[in-house]
């Protein structure tokens, strides 16, 4: 244990007894100076925790590369705290974590650290450091505290007591401090500046898969649209399936891994659709026959089929808006986001009922709906309710086998006044929200039309 100043005093004197220099100023600070090298013989920084808290082999670790790192290299704590940020998600560092972690950082007043270093260590109290963190709650605090050194960011060095403190010289330098080390910082800085590259990369590698994922949905969904509406020869039916088909993989959370083979299939799908579009833009390549189930297929709305019988005289006019069921009960904006994939098809955009209408006629001919069906479905919920419900058609996808054979039952149930379009609104509401949750969706369409 470090003697007092009487102690020392009382030493020197025996020590230094007949020699020349015996000023007690002078004998004070000679024996100060062996007292401090008799202390450091003995110096050791602690390793363990204070209390009960055990200690873990990652603490032992983290001890270990702070001891073996070369002394002398320096590190910008900021920098360093960027690239922590940077790969927070490979280093399983909650953002809360790091708010700590900001806040010891600015508790030491040197800007660049070097490993090494004896004053690494920073000693502010939970309230200061509580202050610093935003106002955080002290159990929020002594949580993220220890995330920190179980993640081998900080080290504690804790004093006999479990105080945080800084023991001084008498010319006010510090000789010991107990708190944080900010040493594993230090030494783990360039695996910290390889981790943030690493994360960069693969952000910019998934942005770039988004980037092209997005433009493939776009050109596929516009020129299925446009083969439809212009009657191109192809069969449109088969090639809208399998476009909701890979749209059914996609995952809620994008990975680079599960992202370059969809969009692999989806670069692959618009090349097969431009194909089949130039090749009707040539009239040197000859169109080849269709069987009459294709030529039901691949109608246009403006052509019935002739296996369906003809529509009601004036049925294919667009009912009035003065007098029919349009969508203005229903909100656009909550029809375009419970069935975002209507918007796909648009033109420009769903703003209005009337756009919603429009591109609903376009998207019956793609689900394979005969005219007849949709014809049905429109007298008896009109144009708005009837556009509604097959944008929930097309949002359900390959959940619906038979779209034209289920949308004729809902158009029944509607002419015998049993059906309303807000449960189904409200249901793919709900299977969003389950979705996100990662639970599997439940069964919320009317299956049972009894």
């Amino acid at each position: 244990m470090p003697l007092s100043h009487r102690g020392i005093l009382a030493r020197a004197i025996r020590q230094f007894k007949g020699t020349r220099v015996f000023t007690p100023r002078s004998l004070f600070a000679r024996a100060l100076a062996n007292e401090r090298t008799r202390m450091e013989m003995l110096d050791q920084n602690p390793i363990t925790p204070f209390g009960r808290r055990p200690l873990s082999l990652s603490t032992v670790e983290a001890q270990r590369g702070v001891r073996e790192f070369p002394e002398g290299k320096p590190a910008h704590k900021w920098q360093v705290f960027r690239n922590i940020c940077e790969a927070r998600a490979s280093l399983a560092i909650s953002d809360r974590a790091l708010m700590v972690l900001n806040a010891l950082l600015s508790f030491h007043p040197d800007t660049v650290l070097t490993a090494g270093a004896t004053d690494l260590v920073v000693f502010p109290s939970n309230r200061l450091l509580a202050l610093r963190a935003h106002g955080m709650a002290a159990s929020t605090l002594r949580r993220h505290l220890a995330a920190l050194v179980d993640h081998g960011l900080v080290l504690r060095r804790d004093s006999p007591n479990g105080k945080r403190y800084a023991r001084k010289t008498p010319s006010g330098d510090i000789e010991q401090a107990f708190g944080f080390d900010l040493g594993p910082i230090v030494a783990r800085s360039d695996e910290f500046a390889a981790a943030a590259e690493a994360a960069i990369a693969k952000r910019q590698a998934l942005g770039i898969l988004r980037e092209r994922m997005t433009l493939a949905r776009r050109d596929i969904a516009k020129m299925i649209a446009t083969g439809v509406e212009q009657g191109v020869a192809a069969d449109w039916a088969s090639y809208h399936r399998t476009f909701r088909e890979i749209l059914t993989r996609l995952p809620r959370v994008p990975k680079c891994e599960i992202l370059e083979p969809i969009v692999v299939e989806l670069v692959s799908l618009a090349k097969a659709i431009v194909k089949a579009l130039e090749q009707h833009l040539d009239p040197i390549e000859p169109v080849p026959p269709t069987s009459p189930a294709d030529r039901t297929q691949n109608s246009s709305p403006e052509e019935p089929s002739s296996s369906e019988p003809d529509p009601a005289p004036g049925a294919h006019e667009m009912a009035d808006p003065s007098n029919a069921r349009t969508a203005s009960a229903i909100p656009i904006r909550m029809v375009v986001e419970l069935c975002p994939d209507i918007v796909d098809y648009a033109r420009g955009g769903i703003r209005t009922p009337q756009d919603l209408i429009a591109t609903a006629s376009t998207v019956r001919s793609m689900l394979g709906i005969s005219p007849s069906a949709w014809e049905e479905a429109r007298i008896a919920m009109g144009d708005g309710q009837a556009s509604v419900v097959l944008s929930a058609i097309l949002q359900r996808g390959n959940a619906i086998k038979n779209p034209g054979g289920y949308l004729r039952i809902l158009a029944r149930r509607a002419a015998a006044g049993k059906f309303s379009v807000w449960p189904m609104l409200m249901a793919l509401r709900r299977q969003g929200q389950a979705a996100r949750d990662r639970d599997p969706p439940s069964s919320s369409f009317p299956d049972d039309f009894s």
